[in-house]
């Protein structure tokens, strides 16, 4: 109780007089959600990215947040902060051009790679088989492809350079049309071979996948749980993402093929 009140006499300061002490006690209330999106961004990006500089891109996206919340609309600040943080990191991401030319070039070999394999055995292809051909180890081609699907997910994530109302990519993209039956026949087939991939995964790799996408946990967090370490997770999340990934792939491939 004594949290709640010291945070409404904060609140109520801030709002009232913009007063600086309000705003560095609110800071510091609301910096471990800085934190958790800085370990969550931060898990399929290459080493050369500091976790600092992403801490300071979350912390502008959370004094932004703090100086354009509009208190009388019914939405919790911490849902609000948690859209600005995010996008703030990534919005410095791409600003710096986070992902170097020798990660696109080795994320280009592997891909090329995996289509080769696939094509040659007819099915999916396992990292092993991957790291084999390139003659590298199966954690690092994993790696690879975590930071491919990172750099996937956050160019969806990116402000469209024509937006002027701050909210990401993905928010703006619309079904403008009814899915066609044959389109549904390929998506129900292909959500039932995402379903199958993560049934033949083990037991830990399935809670990892659960725990960091459904329950949106951080490695830390989940590392905790499991009592490992957290690069221990961190390998276990990039081998199961792997092995997803391909299946996502064939899936816009599809989507592709029937224009969705």
């Amino acid at each position: 109780m004594a949290q709640v009140a010291a945070d409404q006499q904060a609140w109520e300061k801030w709002i009232q007089e913009r007063s600086k002490e309000a705003c560095d006690e609110l800071i510091q209330r609301y910096m471990p959600l800085v934190h958790y999106h800085v370990q969550r961004i931060s898990v399929g990006l290459p080493k050369n990215v500091q976790k600092e500089d992403l801490i300071s891109h979350g912390m502008f996206g959370l004094y932004d947040a703090l100086e354009k919340f509009n208190h009388e609309r019914d939405l919790k600040f911490d849902t609000y902060a948690s859209f600005r943080v995010r996008g703030a990191i990534i919005d410095g991401l791409r600003k710096e051009d986070w992902l170097p030319r020798s990660v696109r070039d080795k994320i280009k070999k592997v891909e090329t790679t995996i289509e080769k394999l696939e094509q040659s055995l007819g099915r999916f292809i396992t990292s092993e088989e991957v790291a084999k051909e390139l003659k590298m180890e199966r954690t690092e081609v994993e790696q690879i492809m975590t930071e491919y699907y990172t750099a996937s997910l956050l160019s969806i994530d990116e402000l469209p350079q024509d937006q002027q109302k701050n909210e990401p990519y993905a928010t703006t993209l619309e079904d403008k049309r009814t899915q066609k039956p044959e389109e549904k026949v390929v998506e129900d087939a292909i959500k039932e071979e995402i379903t199958e991939v993560i049934e033949e995964l083990s037991e830990k790799e399935q809670l990892v996948i659960t725990l960091f996408y459904y329950e949106e946990m951080t490695l830390t967090e989940i590392a905790q749980i499991l009592s490992l370490s957290t690069s221990r997770i961190s390998q276990i999340h990039s081998k199961a993402l792997f092995r997803m990934q391909q299946v996502m792939k064939k899936r816009k491939k599809e989507g592709d093929k029937w224009g969705w």
